[in-house]
C-alpha cells in the first residue's frame, strides 16, 4: 500500500482517524452493499455477516496501520492483544467479575423488592449464546476503543485528556439514537461513560495489557444477556425505572450507576495491579 506514507502518522489525530475510517469503508462497502441486496429477507443474517466482514477487515487494517503509518514491529502486542498467560487470567478475572457484578445488581433489586427472579427454561444455550455474544463484543470493542483508539489519543494528548476522550466516544457511539430516545434515556450516557473509564483503568492497571478489559467488558455482556435474554427477572414496579434501568438497561438507572461508581474505584484503586 503505497498510499500509506509515514507521513500520516504527523497529522492531527483527527485527521489521522478520518483517513483511518475512511481507507476501512472504502475497503468494507464492495464487500457490505451486495451483502445487503442478497441478505435483506434476513435482517439478523445480515447484520451479523456485515459486521463480522468490517471486523475482520477492521483487524487486518490495524495491523497495517500499526506497522506502515506508526512503525510498530508487533502492532497487535503494542495494542495489548498479547496472547500469554497472564492475559489470559486477567481475562478469566474480569469476567468472573463482570457476570458477578451483574448478578450482585440484580440480587440487590431483589433484596429490596424491586424486583423478582423467574424460574428459567433452557437455561444452558442462553448460557453458551450469551458467553459467545460477550466474548465477540467484548474482544471487538476492546481491541477498537481500549487497544487502538486509546494508543491514538495518547499519541497526541497525552494519558488524562486521552482517557476522558475515549470513554466520551465509547460512550457517544453507542447511544447515537433519535434525539427524543436520547433525552428520555439520558442517565445511559453517564453509565456508558463511566463504564468507559474503568476499561481505560483496566488496560492501564494491568502494564497496558486488553485482558483485564475484555473479560470485565464481556462478562458484564454475558450476565445482563443470561438476566435479559432468559427473562430470569420481573421488574415490580415499586420505583421509577431512573432507578432500576430504563428500558431494562442497568447501565441507565441509577443503581446501576452506583454500583459502577464502586468497581471504579476498585479498579482505579490498584485491582488490575494485583493481577498484573
Amino acid at each position: 500500500m503505497k498510499f500509506l506514507n509515514p507521513n500520516l502518522a504527523q497529522l492531527p489525530v483527527p485527521l489521522r482517524l478520518g483517513a483511518f475510517l475512511l481507507i476501512l469503508g472504502a475497503m468494507w462497502l464492495p464487500f457490505a452493499l451486495p451483502l445487503h441486496f442478497l441478505l435483506r429477507h434476513d435482517p439478523n443474517l445480515e447484520s451479523i455477516v456485515i459486521m463480522a466482514i468490517l471486523f475482520l477487515e477492521f483487524f487486518a487494517w490495524v495491523w497495517v496501520w500499526g506497522q506502515k503509518v506508526q512503525g510498530y514491529a508487533h502492532p497487535f502486542m503494542h495494542y495489548g492483544l498479547i496472547w500469554t498467560r497472564p492475559n489470559g487470567i486477567h481475562a478469566l478475572s474480569g469476567l468472573a467479575m463482570g457476570v458477578g457484578f451483574t448478578l450482585a445488581l440484580f440480587l440487590i433489586m431483589a433484596a429490596a423488592g424491586w424486583a423478582e427472579f423467574q424460574e428459567a427454561e433452557n437455561i444452558t444455550p442462553i448460557l453458551i449464546e450469551g458467553l459467545l455474544v460477550g466474548l465477540g463484543v467484548g474482544l471487538a470493542e476492546e481491541f477498537v476503543f481500549r487497544g487502538w483508539l486509546l494508543d491514538e489519543l495518547e499519541l497526541d494528548y497525552g494519558a488524562i485528556a486521552a482517557l476522558w476522550l475515549n470513554a466520551l466516544l465509547f460512550s457517544v457511539s453507542h447511544y447515537l439514537k433519535p434525539v427524543a430516545e436520547m433525552i428520555r434515556t439520558f442517565p445511559q450516557f453517564f453509565g456508558l461513560t463511566l463504564l468507559g473509564l474503568i476499561l481505560v483503568w483496566a488496560k492501564r492497571q494491568t502494564r497496558y495489557r486488553l485482558g483485564l478489559a475484555i473479560g470485565l467488558h464481556s462478562g458484564l455482556i454475558w450476565g445482563y444477556y443470561i438476566i435479559n435474554v432468559g427473562n430470569l427477572v420481573r421488574y415490580t414496579g415499586t420505583v421509577p425505572e431512573w432507578v432500576t434501568g430504563i428500558d431494562r438497561n442497568p447501565l441507565a438507572g441509577l443503581l446501576g450507576i452506583l454500583l459502577l461508581l464502586i468497581l471504579a474505584l476498585w479498579v482505579r484503586g490498584g485491582w488490575g495491579k494485583r493481577l498484573a
